[in-house]
């Protein structure tokens, strides 16, 4: 399939581009208020929910583009989908924050396990930083950081359902504070029938990423853009679509918490994505074959993430223009990591 969309015009591989962009919007767009049932139907509750089942199922297109390029010989290409994607992810709970008028997002859906999650997202970039900026040793071509990241995940989903079950630290309730209620009508429809519909829009995605792998690699062979500029500007982008369609549904719908908890889990899912691209590329560890862009842009993604963790913490009720101090200065942020990966590529 690469070699036939290598071939084609660069109108035409802009077109499947879009196409499966929009494939993965579409499916994506169900996966809130599909994950939003499963929550209240299994007594999840929707921070939980959110980073696992919607932050892994909404982060599939990226996991499948990031390990697909790896595979075929494209490491920078790969991680910088995966950490471009935190970094566009992250800026969209600043959009869904001005979507929610009625106090600052990071106020209002403040939790243990939001904030649970986003120190283990730091966690993990910490671990790729020190991968990246180490020495370049592997273990049948896999750094060990990368199996690292998969235990740290575990462990860090354990210690949220922990800080749920029996949470040691509690948010300050105001007026402004919406709690995980489960609807009264979620129970209409039966377990497996949600699970099935959720299997589907699942399916839809994983083709849309797999789609965007193969033309984000075409625009590199093809166009001679460099992998960094790609992913952290194109393929990233197209592939977290689906984060940024389902936490403005879920702010509409007033599931506040599912929100950011699916941004926050996403974002410390879609660190593995650099684990699995270190497994499927075979000229030895990712890390020691990535851009110095690459560094650059996961280091401001670890500050983007300690700024949102202020902000869960000081809970601005309203700052300038709606929205808290950690809104702004994420936005600022992300434009110094769009610049900085501009300038370094």
């Amino acid at each position: 399939m690469i070699g036939l969309i290598e071939d084609a015009s660069p109108g035409l591989q802009i077109a499947i581009f879009i196409g499966a962009g929009a494939i993965i919007v579409v499916a994506g767009s169900k996966l809130a208020f599909v994950a939003d049932r499963i929550a209240d139907q299994t007594g999840m509750g929707e921070a939980i929910t959110g980073a696992i089942l919607l932050g892994a199922a909404t982060s599939l297109p990226g996991v499948i583009t990031s390990t697909v390029t790896a595979a075929q010989g494209y490491p920078s290409l790969a991680y910088s989908n995966a950490i471009g994607g935190i970094a566009a992810q992250t800026l969209f709970l600043v959009i869904a924050d001005f979507m929610h008028r009625r106090a600052n997002l990071e106020h209002a859906a403040a939790s243990l396990v939001n904030i649970v999650n986003a120190t283990l997202l730091i966690v993990l970039l910490s671990l790729m930083l020190g991968a990246a900026s180490g020495p370049d040793i592997s273990i049948f071509g896999v750094h060990p950081v990368s199996l690292l990241c998969f235990v740290v995940y575990g462990f860090g989903l354990r210690f949220a359902q922990n800080a749920r079950d029996e949470p040691m630290w509690l948010a300050a309730e105001t007026k402004d504070t919406r709690a995980d209620i489960p609807d009264e009508d979620s129970h209409r429809t039966s377990l497996p029938r949600t699970l099935a519909v959720f299997a589907g829009c699942l399916l839809a995605v994983a083709a849309g990423g797999y789609a965007v792998a193969e033309t984000g690699t075409a625009f590199v062979s093809s166009l001679g853009v460099s992998e960094s500029l790609v992913g952290t500007l194109m393929t990233s982008t197209v592939t977290s679509l689906p984060e940024l369609v389902t936490t403005i549904a879920a702010v509409r719908a007033g599931s506040l918490q599912l929100a950011v908890g699916g941004i926050l889990g996403g974002n410390a899912f879609d660190t593995l994505f650099a684990s699995f691209a270190d497994i499927a590329y075979r000229d030895g560890s990712i890390y020691g074959a990535i851009a110095g862009s690459d560094i650059f842009l996961t280091a401001i993604v670890t500050a983007m993430t300690g700024v949102l963790i202020l902000g869960l913490l000081r809970r601005e009720k309203r700052g300038f223009g709606g929205i808290g101090f950690e809104g702004w200065s994420v936005g600022a942020l992300y434009v110094t990591a769009i610049a900085g990966v501009i300038v370094l590529s």
